[in-house]
């Protein structure tokens, strides 16, 4: 399996803004269950692969979305 880099949120609006983001910036990232143990307030997650975290970080970052990397 793939290395993934998961994003997590504390509001449902943060995690769409995300996806948002991520079709912005051309990075293929999907909405999924956030993990059981991330301790998010949101049960959703926004994945990539490994490769594209960095870049939808700063992405992130630049926008303004709240979130936090998991683990």
């Amino acid at each position: 399996m793939a290395e993934l880099g998961t994003f997590v949120f504390d509001t449902t609006t943060a995690a769409l803004w995300a996806e948002e983001v991520a079709q912005a910036c051309e990075v293929p990232a999907e909405l999924v269950s956030a993990p059981s143990d991330s301790d998010a307030k949101c049960d959703l997650a926004l994945v990539t692969h490994a490769r594209h975290a960095p870049t939808l970080e700063r992405a992130l970052e630049e926008e303004g979305v709240p979130f936090k990397r998991w683990p």
